[in-house]
């Protein structure tokens, strides 16, 4: 396996993502787990909490934005699923509350969610299109291929975006330098100046 082949096949690891998670959520407590994602991605999860008398948990999707992607007040097990609209940093947030004077243990989460080509539902896209299974395959690469190329493209475009921010940097350092020195110049030849009248008023030179 050459070089090349290999970045490939680390970019195919890279892009299938899936993020399965187990935590412990105290009563009155709210934890949130925060991921950056690209536009134009499918993002699906999927939660359940262990049974935990007295408690209410909530759970909440938002975007940077505050805007609310999903919402559920007492959350137990379920699903949800979205679509981003620009590449942005999401949150998911577990809150659990308790009324006054009760008293409870821990609350078991699980979560998992998937984006990009993992979190594509092919067996029903499969049923929907009637699609063999070598068709299956082969809508699966050309949906991974696209998102590598997508991928690139961005990381192009970011490359290029903090390129042109080094190079303005380094105008507006050099401006800033040549403005200094001249400035030290100026003091520079204003102190002499100066104590060249200083002198001549004291008569110590000519």
């Amino acid at each position: 396996m050459d070089l090349t082949q290999c970045l490939v096949f680390i970019w195919l690891i890279c892009l299938i993502t899936v993020d399965c998670l187990t935590f412990h959520l105290k009563p009155n407590q709210k934890k949130c787990l925060r991921e950056e994602i690209h536009k134009n991605v499918l993002v699906t999860g999927e939660y359940e909490l262990s049974d935990a008398p007295g408690q209410r948990t909530s759970l909440r999707v938002t975007d940077s934005k505050s805007h609310i992607l999903y919402n559920k007040d007492e959350a137990k097990k379920g699903k949800f699923a979205f679509t981003t609209e620009e590449y942005d940093m999401f949150e998911v947030c577990f809150e659990t509350k308790m009324p006054a004077g009760g008293h409870g243990g821990d609350r078991e989460v699980f979560l998992n969610m998937k984006h990009g080509v993992e979190a594509k539902d092919y067996e029903n896209l499969a049923k929907a299109e009637k699609l063999k299974p070598l068709e299956v395959e082969l809508r699966r690469l050309e949906d991974l291929s696209e998102a590598i190329v997508n991928d690139f493209a961005y990381m192009r475009a970011r490359e290029e975006e903090m390129r042109d921010t080094n190079e303005s940097t380094h105008t507006r350092v050099l401006y800033f330098s040549v403005f200094s020195m001249g400035c030290l110049l100026g003091l520079a030849t204003w102190q002499v100046l100066y104590l060249r009248r200083f002198f001549k008023a004291k008569k110590l030179i000519e």
